[in-house]
């Protein structure tokens, strides 16, 4: 983003971004950025509060008039949070012990998907069948994880990494559902890869992955750079 900022401004645009890392923006330096101090992914602050985030967006566009480039400002609102702590979410009984636990986790877990579809009307779970087809996927990645090629899997590079990702996003939605409240960031994410028995096989397919050189968008979102170790 710092890299384009400088590309418009040189044709006649002033930009102004947001950041989230501060020695990133320091060494940018791009023209104009106002740097505030919440959880990673939240770049507005706190979800679900207009005022505040309508505060964040009148500093940041109040810099436009800044000609003194390069201009590094500082939010004075700052949020601390568990971002990082696992959601406590209860999660279904095994209900068909012949399935891979994270397979018959998945379809215990579908209702409260459909009951947060239902109450919104919207979904980012949309590829590979979407809600329903998603067993038959992850069939496909227990294989892996048992051992099988990767490229025996039917998907290419690219669809396992999409994959993933439609993994991370049914279980962000699922989180949502079963907290009854916006978590702090990241809290979803953890209760993942900490508690459930996909985070456990995402990590798995991950490392099977690796292992057998598979290209990189193969197995680089399945488990996100600031998760720890297994």
């Amino acid at each position: 983003m710092s890299a384009l900022a400088h590309i418009f401004e040189q044709a006649g645009l002033a930009t102004v971004g947001l950041s989230l890392v501060r020695g990133q923006a320091e060494r940018a330096r791009p023209p104009r950025m106002l740097h505030v101090e919440f959880p990673l992914g939240r770049p507005l602050g706190r979800p679900g509060d207009p005022a505040f985030q309508h505060r964040v967006l009148d500093a940041a566009f109040a810099l436009l008039a800044r000609t003194d480039a390069p201009v590094l400002v500082d939010h004075p609102e700052v949020i601390v949070d568990e971002s990082d702590a696992p959601l406590a979410c209860t999660l279904p009984p095994r209900h068909d012990p012949s399935l891979h636990p994270a397979v018959d986790e998945l379809i215990g877990l579908r209702p409260a998907w459909r009951r947060r579809f239902e109450a919104t009307g919207h979904t980012g779970v949309v590829r590979f069948g979407g809600a329903d087809g998603l067993p038959a996927m992850v069939e496909a990645l227990v294989r892996i994880e048992q051992g099988a090629p990767w490229q025996d899997s039917g998907l290419g590079a690219p669809e396992l990494g999409q994959l993933a990702v439609e993994l991370r996003t049914f279980y962000e939605e699922v989180a949502l559902e079963l907290a009854g409240h916006t978590p702090a960031a990241r809290q979803s994410e953890s209760w993942l890869y900490r508690e459930t028995e996909m985070g456990l096989l995402l990590r798995r397919v991950q490392a099977a992955l690796k292992a057998a050189e598979a290209p990189r968008d193969a197995w680089f979102r399945f488990v996100p750079t600031g998760q720890p170790p297994a």
